[in-house]
C-alpha cells in the first residue's frame, strides 16, 4: 500500500501543470494567513462561521482502496447505491462499491483519450437526475488536427447493467481547440443551486486567451446540457455545440463575446468544486511561477467575475499589458507563494459529511510538489482563514472528490485515501458505506 509513501513508477508528474518536484523544504508549521477575497457577497445559505478554527487533531486518511492508475477525480452519481467512480487519467472510469474494487470499468475511453502531462480523461460529472434519465458527462482531451481538443461528452449507463455504461451512446455537447497540451483545466461539475454544466477552461497555454472574451479558454463556462441549441447558434463558441446557454449567462447578447462565459481571467482550473451546501464555486488556479490560489464565488452570484489573469498571478502584478483600468477583478480568498518549493495547487471540496462533525464547514486543498495541505474556513463574509494540517514529503493529491453523503476522498498515487478521525469512530458508520471492524482497516496516516 502507501509504505514509504512513494509514488509508483507508472505515475506522471507532470499533471496538472505540476512543474519539475524541487527540493523538499517544509513550511512553517505556525502558519496561518487570512485573506480577503475582494467583491465577494454573501453565501446562498445565511452565513455562519465554523465553530472551530482547525481541523480535529487526530485527522487521518484512511487507504479505501488500491490498484488504480493515475486517479485525478472521484465522483458519485446520487442514485442512492453509495458507489464512488475513480476516474483514471488514461480514460477509464471504476467503481468501488464500498467493499471492492469492480474488475470491468464502468467506462473506457482510452482508445479516444490522448493522455499525459496535463491531457488526459480529466472529469465525470453526473446528470443531477442521472437516477431516472442515466445521463453522465466525460471531459476528455484528443487528438486532432491541427490542434488537440478538449470534448465534453455524453453518455448513458447501460439498460441492463448499473456498473456498465454503454459506450456506444457518446453524444458530443461541447468541443474546444487547444493550441499546446497544457493548462487544459478539465473539471466539470453541475451546480447543486441551478442544475447547470460548469466546465474549467485552462488557458491553453498562452496567456492572450484568458482576457479575450471571444476566446472559450481561460474561462469557466456555464451551460444547458438540456435544451437543444437554436438554429442560429448565435453567440455560440465550442465547435460542437449540443447544448444552448441560459439566458442569464452574464455576457449573453454582448457582442463577440462567447455567451457560454461565466467568469474569465483564470491560467488553469485543474480542480475545483461546488460546495453542496452554499452552492459557492471554489477554484483551485495553478499559478506561473511565484503565487498559487484559490478563487471563491458566492453560490449567490450572478457571474462575470474577472480573476485576474494574465494582469495578475494571485494579488501580485504579471503582464500588466493586458490589465485594463477599467477591469474590476476580484482577488483570490486564498492564496500563497513559492518560496517553500510549492509550485501548484490541486483544488478540493469544503466537507459536508457527517463521520467529522469536527471538520464540518472546512475547506481542504494542497500543493503538489510539496505535499502541503491547508484547511481554511470563512470566518466572516469574504474573510478566510488558512491553517496548515499535514507537512511531510510525498503526499501529492493531483484530486478529489466526495460521496452521497459529503465524506471526501483523496487520489493519490495508485491509491484513494479518505478522511478519517479515530475519536469520530462511534459516529464512523453513519454513512453506511463501511462494514466491518476499524482493527480490520488498512494503514492510515499521517
Amino acid at each position: 500500500m502507501l509504505g514509504c509513501l512513494s509514488l509508483p513508477s507508472n505515475y506522471d508528474r507532470s499533471i496538472g501543470d505540476l512543474k519539475a518536484m524541487p527540493r523538499r523544504r517544509r513550511s512553517n508549521p505556525t502558519l496561518a494567513r487570512t485573506l480577503v477575497a475582494g467583491g465577494l457577497i454573501a453565501a446562498l445559505t445565511p452565513f455562519s462561521p465554523s465553530a472551530e478554527a482547525q481541523p480535529p487533531a487526530d485527522l487521518e486518511l484512511q487507504s479505501v482502496t488500491g490498484s488504480v492508475v493515475a486517479p485525478v477525480a472521484i465522483r458519485h452519481a446520487d442514485d442512492g447505491s453509495g458507489r464512488i467512480f475513480i476516474v483514471e487519467q488514461g480514460g477509464a472510469i471504476k467503481i468501488f462499491d464500498g467493499a471492492n474494487l469492480l474488475a470491468t470499468p464502468f467506462l473506457d475511453i482510452s482508445a479516444l483519450v490522448v493522455s499525459g502531462g496535463e491531457q488526459g480523461l480529466l472529469g465525470l460529472a453526473f446528470h443531477p437526475d442521472y437516477a431516472t434519465n442515466g445521463h453522465f458527462f466525460v471531459n476528455y482531451t484528443r487528438s486532432a488536427s491541427p490542434l488537440d481538443q478538449t470534448v465534453v461528452a455524453r453518455y448513458t449507463v447501460s439498460a441492463g447493467n448499473p456498473n456498465v455504461a454503454d459506450s456506444a451512446s457518446a453524444v458530443e455537447i461541447l468541443v474546444v481547440d487547444q493550441p499546446f497540451g497544457n493548462h487544459n483545466g478539465g473539471d466539470i461539475h453541475f451546480s447543486p443551486i441551478d442544475g447547470y454544466l460548469y466546465i474549467g477552461m485552462g488557458d491553453g497555454g498562452g496567456w492572450d486567451t484568458a482576457q479575450d472574451q471571444s476566446s472559450l479558454l481561460g474561462k469557466m463556462l456555464r451551460i444547458d446540457v438540456d435544451t437543444p441549441p437554436s438554429a442560429s447558434r448565435g453567440g455560440l463558441c465550442g465547435l460542437v455545440g449540443n447544448y444552448s446557454v441560459p439566458a442569464s449567462n452574464p455576457f449573453v447578447g454582448t457582442a463577440e463575446v462567447c455567451d457560454e462565459i461565466w467568469a474569465i481571467g483564470l491560467r488553469n482550473p485543474w480542480r475545483w468544486s461546488f460546495d453542496r451546501q452554499t452552492g459557492d464555486i471554489l477554484i483551485g488556479d495553478v499559478g506561473e511561477g511565484a503565487r498559487e490560489e484559490v478563487n471563491v464565488q458566492p453560490g449567490t452570484s450572478a457571474g462575470g467575475e474577472n480573476y485576474g489573469w494574465p494582469c495578475l498571478e494571485g494579488t501580485q502584478s504579471f503582464q500588466p499589458s493586458f490589465c485594463d483600468g477599467s477591469m474590476t477583478l476580484t482577488h483570490p480568498a486564498l492564496e500563497y507563494s513559492h518560496g517553500g518549493g510549492e509550485c501548484s495547487v490541486i483544488g478540493g471540496f469544503v466537507y459536508r459529511g457527517q463521520d467529522i462533525p469536527g471538520l464540518v464547514g472546512h475547506y481542504g486543498y494542497n500543493d503538489w510538489c510539496t505535499g502541503d495541505t491547508w484547511f481554511a474556513t470563512q470566518t466572516s463574509p469574504g474573510v478566510w482563514t488558512e491553517t496548515p494540517w499535514i507537512d511531510f514529503p510525498g503526499f501529492n493529491g493531483v484530486g478529489y472528490g466526495e460521496d452521497e453523503q459529503g465524506e471526501i476522498y483523496v487520489a493519490f498515487g495508485d491509491e484513494i485515501l479518505r478522511y478519517f478521525s479515530a475519536s469520530s469512530a462511534n459516529l464512523i458508520f453513519n454513512s453506511g458505506f463501511e462494514s466491518g471492524n476499524t482493527g480490520d482497516w488498512s494503514t492510515v496516516f499521517p
